[in-house]
């Protein structure tokens, strides 16, 4: 540089550390030129014949701030010693002036054009890998999958139907009532992941019993990526204290136990006043609601009325439960209302609505039956005609009899079974899932294992026929060691049986339930320290942190403990999947909590027989109840839905059993009543409301395409290959080895950080099937935080938005110059309207030559990376110093050719979103027979969001996102 080049007062910016802002040239000796950046308080001195610095020039057009705020748009630049002295009007529509001395030193060049002239040009990966970000993220963004990616979930049909036809509804309220082991928590994850990728929620409070606090923290992080803040009593006590006047206003995601907002009224209306776009209830059958007799008011306990006050303040209703029947219909209708009060109000209604679904689940089963290539017969379409005539001309049915291609009426039929479901079936506030339906789970066998009578209290109060399991009487007739007395542990015999089991078996894993918090702890105690079992303890006595640790040490494959002993909250929520032998230590008087306790260990993705153990004394209450569960209703070896009827028909005459005894045989009629009894209860459910959810639940040709949709998605190799530059462009060191790799941060990374990656080293994995067999893995997806921040880092900032190149057999004459130019389309539209999804591409692109000729179509973005040859920094910034003017003026062309071409986008966008919009709408009158509140509403905001769109799309707005310069060489 020559030496009138660097002038005191003069601006500069670094091409190296763009992050100092403007400089100011202090002094110009012989071979030296300082230069002070006020930003940082510090100076730099560099060797003037090769230094990393471009001059700062403003041109008329560009706005500038001064040093005290003041924005000018310039009009004018004058020269005055070496310096630039810049004329414009300020926000006030006042003449200014101001020296280049006088800036603003903080000013950062972001723009494409302003980062070109001011000499920061990135290297050609760079934009590159900035046009494939746009790329990337508009071909996830515009997926079927877009929201269902990220999970480290297996992708089953069900819960991905599940969660995709819950975020159809801008504010979801759903009971998902699967059977137990079908993932319900995963059901809830996936939805409320899809809620806030799709901006759909924000803010979400989860309540779970205070035991499955910890695996809902580390099940939601593990799995979906989100961090909830836990926030219970002693939190709440701590955030009060640091100053924050509402707890429940300290973070977006909230975790909570139920326990504290039916406890505590202050702490309900902080929940309530700290508003909620998502509530979801783990555990809901906990929750009841007797109707009361007489005036037709209703009593309900706190837990009840506690969530019943926050679902009807809150937009979207998750209640999680496996149990729907638990506390009979009125408790089922109960949870119900909490949803639709306008749909359920009342347990009549309730009644009055089901009549009807065996009905419909008949004609149903008639379509499933009909050979697809025969013509309907006479009968059949009547009844078809008689439930969907809307009015309309010709019948439903004539379709279907149309014409017979293969594959056609097959379809057909389809079609009018889901429109008998969309309008007489449970609608979409109920999905429950059976064992029967879905494939994947494993066999079930009894161990029954007959032991001597030992000595126990003679006699004892009897509980009352309406006693529940929790009932003190009902204990003290069902734990033996309640009757044995203090010397129990040394006289049961299930305590020796257990002790030699254990050492004689060799099963690797065992979980040992047991219904009393002081039996697991005693019998976990003896087996520890008096029989040398690896064991571990897990009761509600324990606090959360404790009782995650001894899960985790039961969890461990080597050195881990050999057997878990729980109390009766074992069977609630946790998953031990990895074990096949369970041993309940005594039985629970109800069959649903059986099912429950089962249920930890008969699990999707359970690959071994799971062998349920049950140590009982002949001739004692357990052996009673043992039989009833085994040949009355034959729970322990499959799964009974039929089972809550059952006991609620027979339970005065099994408590008279378990108290007074059978005499040899007395028992078989019982049991053959019970057994008749669960056939016809079992026949019902099949005829009638069972099927309907089942096939509501889980509709198979569209849960299957959602599968493919997701896997198809997933772009595995393409999402290697991207994120292998982007972790090179942005300074993160990586070892990869096949789908695997070990990130660490590197000592010059272009960003502060990012999501997982902090100071250690971290392993992450691109394949779903290796993310789910080791879980210390991170598992990088399109939707991973990891992968979406860096994605933010490149658009959000000017990585890659500048470039200059040469171009070699471009067919071009050497000498020819190019712009290259990208523009993305802005919409003034809340993130909730999903405005990309109907954008038809990422971005435009436009290339002209200095003659203003179009040479896009000749020089395609996929031709371009073969003939790019880079160009030193110092070269560069001399070849845009000197075209300068015309790189502006085919900026300017591109821009209005640009603009021509956004017409035919924006008209793409508004066609794809009539087409969505009318497809919600009819699905949605479709089912306004069977919910007409709920759908109603969803209908008008249907309409209010097409009509936003529809504004939205017309303000659309180009944006100049990045710029290129080549020469053909």
């Amino acid at each position: 540089m020559a030496d009138s080049e660097f002038r005191p007062g003069q601006r500069w910016v670094s091409n190296t550390e763009s992050e100092l802002g403007l400089g100011l040239v202090e002094s110009n000796e012989l071979r030296r030129v300082t230069l002070s950046f006020p930003v940082i308080g510090e100076s730099r001195t560099y060797a003037r014949d090769n230094a990393p610095l471009t001059r700062v020039v403003f041109g008329p057009g560009d706005e500038i701030k001064d040093r005290h705020g003041v924005q000018l748009t310039i009009t004018e630049r004058a020269e005055k010693n070496g310096c630039y002295i810049y004329l414009g009007v300020d926000q006030d529509g006042q003449d200014s002036a101001v020296h280049e001395i006088d800036l603003d030193s903080s000013i950062q060049f972001s723009k494409p054009q302003d980062r070109l002239f001011a000499g920061q040009i990135d290297s050609n990966r760079s934009f590159e890998l900035r046009i494939d970000t746009l790329e990337h993220r508009h071909a996830h963004q515009t997926s079927p999958a877009y929201g269902l990616l990220g999970p480290r979930v297996q992708l089953l049909p069900h819960q991905l139907y599940i969660a995709d036809q819950a975020s159809r509804q801008p504010a979801p309220r759903l009971l998902l009532a699967d059977e137990v082991g079908l993932g319900k928590t995963i059901e809830a994850g996936l939805i409320v992941h899809r809620q806030l990728v799709n901006q759909q929620a924000q803010r979400v409070l989860v309540l779970v019993p205070e035991s499955l606090l910890h695996q809902w923290l580390v099940e939601m992080l593990r799995r979906f990526n989100l961090s909830f803040s836990l926030l219970d009593q002693s939190r709440c006590t701590e955030l009060v204290e640091e100053g924050h006047g509402n707890p429940f206003l300290s973070a977006q995601l909230v975790l909570s136990p139920v326990e504290l907002l039916g406890a505590d009224p202050i702490h309900r209306q902080q929940a309530l006043e700290a508003g909620f776009d998502l509530l979801v209830v783990d555990e809901a059958h906990r929750l009841s609601l007797e109707p009361a007799k007489g005036d037709g008011g209703s009593a309900g306990d706190s837990l009840y009325r506690a969530v019943q006050t926050l679902a009807a303040n809150t937009p979207g209703v998750l209640l999680l439960t496996a149990t729907p029947e638990q506390f009979g219909e009125a408790g089922h209708w109960a949870r119900l209302h909490l949803l639709d009060p306008h749909r359920y109000p009342d347990l009549c209604s309730y009644h009055a609505e089901h009549e009807g679904y065996q009905a419909v689940n008949e004609l149903i089963a008639a379509l499933l039956e009909h050979d697809p290539e025969q013509p309907l017969p006479d009968e059949l379409q009547t009844r078809v005609n008689a439930l969907l005539d809307d009015g309309t001309d010709p019948p439903p049915t004539t379709a279907i009899d149309a014409e017979h291609a293969p594959g056609k009426d097959d379809r057909q039929r389809q079609q009018l079974i889901d429109r008998l479901l969309d309008r007489h079936g449970t609608g979409r506030a109920l999905f429950r899932n059976t064992r029967d339906a879905v494939q994947g789970f494993p066999e079930r066998r009894l161990q029954a294992h007959p032991l001597p009578a030992s000595g126990r209290a003679s006699s004892h109060e009897r509980p009352p026929s309406d006693a529940s399991n929790d009932d003190p009487l009902m204990e003290h007739l069902l734990c033996a060691e309640l009757q044995i007395g203090e010397r129990w542990l040394s006289i049961d015999p299930r305590v020796e049986w257990l002790s030699n089991w254990l050492a004689d078996s060799g099963v690797e894993k065992a979980l040992v339930i047991c219904k009393r918090a002081e039996t697991a702890r005693a019998l976990e105690e003896h087996l520890r320290t008096r029989q040398g079992v690896r064991s571990a303890l897990f009761n509600e006595q324990m606090s959360l942190i404790a009782r995650d640790r001894a899960a985790a040490y039961f969890a461990e494959p080597e050195d881990g403990a050999q057997v878990l002993v729980c109390s009766e909250i074992g069977s609630e929520g946790r998953n031990f999947q990895f074990a096949h032998n369970v041993v309940l230590f005594d039985l629970p008087f109800d069959p649903d909590l059986l099912e429950q306790r089962i249920g930890r260990l008969d699990r999707i993705g359970q690959r071994e027989t799971v062998l349920v153990h049950v140590p009982y004394e002949a001739d004692s209450a357990q052996s009673i109840l043992l039989r009833f569960y085994h040949e009355g209703l034959n729970a322990f070896e499959r799964t009974c839905a039929a089972g809550p009827l059952v006991f609620k028909e027979t339970r005065s005459e099994l408590l008279g059993l378990l108290c007074d005894g059978a005499e040899p045989g007395a028992l078989d009629p019982f049991l053959e009543r019970c057994r008749r009894l669960t056939d016809d209860s079992m026949a019902l459910l099949r005829r009638g409301r069972d099927r309907l959810l089942e096939l509501n639940s889980c509709r198979e040709p569209q849960a299957t395409r959602l599968v493919h949709s997701v896997a198809e998605a997933e772009r595995r190799i393409e999402l290697v290959d991207f994120m292998e530059r982007m972790f090179d462009c942005l300074g993160v060191n990586q070892q990869s080895q096949g789908y695997s790799v070990v990130l660490q941060p590197g000592e010059h990374m272009l960003c502060s950080g990012l999501p997982g990656l902090a100071g250690e080293a971290v392993s992450a994995t691109y394949s779903r099937d290796q993310a789910l067999s080791r879980e210390d893995m991170l598992f990088l997806s399109w939707e991973h935080p990891m992968v979406t921040g860096a994605m933010d880092v490149i658009q959000s900032g000017g990585i890659g938005n500048t470039a200059l190149c040469t171009l070699k057999d471009s067919g071009l004459a050497a000498g020819t110059l190019l712009v290259e130019t990208i523009f993305t389309a802005h919409c003034p539209a809340a993130r909730a309207l999903q405005v990309h999804r109907f954008l038809p591409q990422a971005c435009t692109r436009i290339v002209l030559d200095a003659n203003g000729v179009d040479r896009s179509a000749t020089l395609t973005r996929a031709q371009m990376p073969a003939l790019v040859q880079n160009v030193p920094q110092k070269t560069a910034r001399e070849v845009v110093k000197r075209a300068r003017k015309a790189i502006t003026i085919l900026v300017e062309r591109a821009r209005a050719k640009a603009e021509q071409q956004q017409s035919a986008v924006i008209e793409a966008a508004l066609a794809n979103a009539t087409a969505w919009y009318d497809e919600e709408q009819s699905r949605a009158r479709a089912l306004r027979d069977a919910d007409p509140a709920q759908i109603q509403a969803h209908l008008q905001t249907l309409a209010e969001d097409r009509a936003r769109l529809n504004t939205v799309l017309g303000q659309t707005q180009l944006r100049l996102d990045a710029i290129r310069v080549a020469l053909a060489v």
